[in-house]
């Protein structure tokens, strides 16, 4: 029986720890041998496995997803099996953080997410490569499992599957001659970034905390709440304004330094990343905002610069 584990499984893999892409070759072994180990999931047609990582140095115990068909397996995501749990002994702000995060905790729905944003990734960067190869060399190397935890432990919350997955395959972008890759030329922030701005977001709702107190109930202020988190800022440089997740609600919206109040994009983490995907591989039909090129640098229209406008390539001729 072939056993195929595809490129971006094998990327995932190798920032879950050193210990992964071994264990993940130790049990592609085992399934030419039982491709019937694995347990039926949710998924339809995808059977689980889940991998001790006491047997393994270095490497969590995982959960891996794979389909059968009759003359090969094809694994289909690896994950830490702890995505689906809490952390345990971590602070929790919020004992109860919605609707989006029950529905994470199921395997089946945590499956789902960690394969749509790989697979939503893998087309982004597969274009980047290809077509606009500056913007692709400053996205930087997934975080590691390890840094990963460090800042869910700094914000003191859970954080969503979606972007646990999106931080193992990238964990930010530098920037080309100072344009993100995002649509309106925003960057995803770095998870230093990330962590920064969530202090500072959060002692400014602190002091409006106290001032709200003497408020009545109708003009109080709220700047932020414990369940956003920061990931795309205006540029690389420019954190003025953005968007954030909302671990509650699993719903990006939008923030901003400035006075405007903050809004709900009804846009999630994934579809966010499929309509970029969607946008670059089909540019006559993009909508939302339009894909073209300065050079080797993916450049989006409704952030040009007026100045650049001249050297800006549409891809939809």
């Amino acid at each position: 029986m072939n056993v195929e584990i595809p490129t971006h499984v094998r990327e995932t893999a190798s920032r879950l720890g050193d210990g992964v892409p071994y264990a993940l070759k130790v049990l592609a072994g085992q399934l030419a041998d039982d491709p019937d180990m694995g347990e039926p999931s949710a998924l339809p047609g995808i059977l689980t496995v889940i991998i001790d990582g006491d047997l393994f140095e270095d490497c969590p115990a995982l959960a891996v997803g794979y389909i059968r068909e009759p003359d090969r397996i094809e694994i289909r995501y690896v994950t830490p099996a702890s995505f689906a749990q809490p952390t345990a002994g971590k602070p929790d702000r919020h004992a109860t953080q919605g609707q989006h995060q029950e529905q994470s905790a199921h395997p089946g729905a945590e499956a789902v997410a960690v394969r749509e944003v790989a697979d939503a990734w893998r087309r982004i960067t597969g274009w980047l490569r290809i077509n606009a190869p500056v913007s692709h060399a400053a996205l930087r190397a997934g975080a590691s499992a390890a840094a990963v935890a460090a800042v869910e432990s700094d914000l003191g919350i859970q954080l969503p599957v979606e972007l646990r997955t999106l931080w193992l395959l990238t964990a930010g972008d530098d920037g080309a001659q100072g344009w993100g890759c995002l649509p309106g030329n925003k960057a995803l922030m770095t998870l230093e970034a990330v962590s920064a701005l969530y202090r500072m977001k959060m002692a400014a709702q602190t002091q409006e905390d106290t001032l709200n107190s003497g408020r009545p109930e109708q003009e109080r202020i709220t700047v932020w709440q414990a369940t956003w988190i920061p990931v795309i800022a205006l540029g690389p440089t420019d954190d003025t304004s953005g968007l954030y997740l909302d671990a509650a609600t699993g719903f990006l919206g939008r923030w901003s330094r400035y006075n405007e109040a903050p809004g709900e994009e009804r846009d999630t983490l994934v579809t966010y990343l499929e309509e970029m995907a969607d946008m670059l591989e089909s540019p006559a039909l993009a909508a939302r905002d339009k894909p073209g090129l300065i050079g080797g640098t993916l450049v989006w229209l409704s952030s040009i610069d007026p100045v650049q406008e001249d050297r800006w390539q549409s891809l939809a001729d």
